[in-house]
């Protein structure tokens, strides 16, 4: 079975994000041009694809990966920096849902994800400013009891990095009258994003795989007993095929695009802010993000400029101005910093899976794929590359048990499942609102 896409990169040119703005140096790679073949090919050069090829490298395989656009274009390179342990789904939804085994097994993986981080910055120094600490922010009582709850519920499977935080305790991080209290994840940080996959693709590469850019795909056979992936100059035979594209797979492959929905989600950065009103707005400098249903993420970068992220638009399309939108929550968090410039404002897009736990799969004999994060894709494709390439070297123990847990498509189909998810957040929202 052939399918066919057209290019979604424009120039693939970086969005006109800080990140972009901000990143360390790195060269352009070639497009692929003419046959060839590999014994991995990797389509997807952000986390997802990034992960699996640096693990798939470590164990002396030979990796080529293939991006449409520039290393970490997609929402590798866009998103809040945040390192959040978890799933979007929570432990007591994946138990009532999949079953008291299932949540054990998807206990023992979520705090993973930021440890592979830290242990790649650390092996290929990689500089990304990563810094620890993540907090969760409740604005009311009932925030304050779910995040007790869930507090709770970490510690009853053994995860004990958790500590739950008064409302003045709660100034220690986040310097502000909008928070009753909040929780905070030890093991959880921040990191500038952009870089942290710029520095995975020069691992990749030193360890000999082959990195192609500016190369979308048009078409993926994946019924032939060796998988083969074309673009505008070139195609690839591969033994096995990787597919990593997430929410920028776009139409190439139909059966995983009715898996999940693209959803954009917005961040901007102030002017630098400066160092001493930096650490009075965010003493300790953590990453902040709170527990409403459309929450507001955000933290200091390293020239102490806060980055500021939050909203969603279903389909994955941009708002028309990013600023006002998001500005008005920016000052309920710290309305003194009415008046302050913003330096950058981008958008960029999540693959969001109806039931908010990341699939991962088999298409015929030799193709894989892994997506469907829905927000929480720094941690999550960090360790799915990991159990992507114990599979491809022998193990599938991790691999075959995502791979059976059922997937929900979306209400509606593809024509509806956009308005109807909309319908969804805005009653979500008004929940938020009213606080029940």
């Amino acid at each position: 079975m052939t399918h066919q896409t057209h290019p979604y990169a424009g120039d693939g040119s970086h969005t006109g994000s800080y990140y972009a703005a901000s990143a360390n140096p790195a060269p352009l790679r070639a497009e692929l041009v003419g046959e060839q073949e590999a014994d991995i090919c990797v389509v997807g050069a952000g986390f997802s694809g990034l992960s699996t090829a640096l693990h798939l490298a470590e164990k002396g395989y030979s990796v080529t990966v293939v991006e449409g656009a520039r290393i970490g274009w997609g929402a590798s390179g866009r998103n809040g920096g945040q390192v959040v342990n978890g799933l979007n789904a929570s432990l007591d939804v994946i138990e009532s849902r999949y079953g008291q085994d299932t949540a054990n097994f998807v206990a023992s993986l979520v705090m993973e994800g930021g440890d592979i981080i830290r242990e790649r910055v650390a092996t290929y120094d990689i500089q990304c400013d990563l810094k620890p600490g993540n907090v969760f922010a409740g604005l009311t009582a009932k925030h304050m009891q779910e995040l007790e709850a869930r507090w709770k519920l970490w510690r009853s499977y053994g995860i004990e990095s958790q500590e739950m935080l008064s409302r003045e305790q709660m100034r220690e991080h986040a310097n502000s009258d909008l928070y009753a209290g909040g929780m905070i994840d030890h093991k959880g940080g921040h990191l500038h994003p952009l870089n942290l996959a710029l520095g995975e693709a020069a691992a990749v590469e030193k360890l000999g795989g082959t990195i192609y850019e500016m190369s979308p795909v048009t078409s993926v056979d994946t019924e032939a007993a060796r998988p083969v992936i074309k673009t505008a100059k070139g195609q690839i035979t591969a033994k096995t095929l990787m597919l990593c594209g997430n929410a920028y797979l776009g139409h190439v492959v139909p059966t995983l695009e009715r898996r999940v929905m693209p959803v954009s989600t917005q961040v901007m950065a102030t002017e630098p802010l400066g160092e001493a009103q930096a650490r009075a707005l965010m003493p300790s400098d953590v990453c902040i993000e709170d527990v409403r249903y459309i929450l507001d993420y955000y933290r200091m970068s390293a020239d102490n400029r806060l980055l500021f992220g939050g909203g969603t638009v279903y389909g994955g399309a941009d708002p028309k101005d990013i600023k006002a939108k998001l500005w008005k929550n920016l000052e309920k968090v710290f309305p003194q910093l009415k008046g302050t410039k913003i330096d950058y404002a981008w958008s960029g897009n999540f693959a969001l899976s109806f039931s908010r736990v990341p699939q991962m799969g088999r298409i015929g004999q030799n193709t894989y794929f892994a997506h469907g994060y829905s927000g929480h894709g720094v941690t999550g494709s960090h360790t799915f590359g990991r159990i992507l390439s114990e599979a491809i070297n022998g193990d599938l123990t991790r691999f075959d048990t995502f791979a059976k847990l059922p997937w929900i498509p979306f209400p509606g189909g593809r024509t509806f499942r956009v308005p109807y998810s909309v319908a969804g957040s805005w009653w979500y929202a008004l929940r938020d609102r009213l606080g029940v």
